[in-house]
């Protein structure tokens, strides 16, 4: 599996579908590499890759310099590895496990009480992606730490990104990708609807969009501007004339016997902003309602429902 001379022996604790692309990955890129799960059966097709299957979590953190993580949540990453800071001690932790900004923020703060190293990370790639040029992978945490073990993390993708030292940084931009996401794919999926209902193929309205969405992804450099700047100029229309595609696009809707649910929630929102006096300003302007919590959340931390334990 590849000269192992010269190479970073890595340990990857957690083999679900991320966790053993994460090991192929490494394995493929020549590593020595231990692996351990609950349900050992997971590792076999990795062992017959050359991985070495370690009998329990502190044997396979004891294996090498750098361990990775990748379980259900946070929660078993503690309860996996918190009887073993005696051997966590030397050796640089990167936690590739989902969760918030505020849990990998808690974890760096265990992490740095117990002596630990601690590089916490988010991956923007399926499994199937790992180690291909296509797979992103951010962290945070120790810039000394990320240098030092670099060229090992860039097996599981060329684009191996540190963020600076805030621990919460990955997860955000993480949730951040997903928010783009799903609101480019909804979108795509509404008009989809309507235009299904004319006898387009969706695969017609996809190659249409295609050469659209450059367009509107040049749009944010400019939105980026005026968001940093804190001015909201009118390039192109104001959000009252906004306002009036974003009823046709209900109207259609509507008229054509499809849902009008997300055009109405378009719709709710450019309300809103008209209402807090951003009726003239250009739609960057709307950030104004995203950095506001919704009412709910507003009321718990009024009644202290966010507070938590460090």
């Amino acid at each position: 599996m590849g000269n192992h001379e010269n190479r970073t022996p890595v340990t990857v604790i957690g083999l679900g579908l991320m966790g053993r692309a994460l090991a192929g990955a490494f394995l493929r890129a020549g590593h020595l590499t231990t692996v351990w799960n609950r349900t050992a059966a997971k590792a076999e097709p990795l062992v017959a890759q050359g991985a070495r299957l370690a009998g329990s979590p502190r044997e396979a953190v004891a294996a090498g310099p750098l361990v990775v993580v990748c379980v259900t949540d946070y929660d078993a990453v503690r309860e996996l590895l918190e009887p073993l800071e005696d051997v966590l001690g030397d050796r640089v932790l990167v936690n590739l496990t989902s969760g918030t900004s505020r849990q990998a923020r808690e974890t760096a703060a265990w992490a740095a009480r117990r002596g630990v190293t601690y590089l916490d990370g988010a991956i923007m790639a399926a499994p199937q992606g790992i180690g291909t040029a296509d797979a992103l992978v951010y962290y945070s945490g120790p810039r000394s730490a990320f240098d030092l073990h670099e060229p090992t993390l860039r097996s599981l993708g060329d684009e191996a990104t540190h963020l600076g030292d805030d621990h919460g940084l990955p997860a955000l931009y993480g949730v951040a990708a997903t928010s783009v996401m799903w609101g480019l794919l909804d979108g795509f999926l509404q008009g989809a609807a309507l235009l299904g209902t004319a006898g387009v193929d969706a695969s017609t309205f996809a190659a249409f969009t295609r050469e659209n969405i450059g367009t509107i992804v040049d749009w944010m450099s400019g939105y980026a501007r005026q968001i940093d700047d804190g001015a909201y100029t009118a390039l192109d229309a104001t959000i009252e004339i906004q306002l009036d595609a974003m009823a046709h696009l209900v109207h259609e809707s509507e008229s054509v016997g499809v849902s009008a649910d997300l055009p109405r929630f378009f719709k709710s929102l450019g309300d809103r902003a008209v209402a807090e006096g951003h009726g003239g300003d250009g739609y960057a302007a709307m950030i104004e309602l995203f950095r506001k919590p919704s009412a709910g959340v507003r009321h718990q931390r009024r009644g202290g429902a966010s507070t938590h334990n460090g």
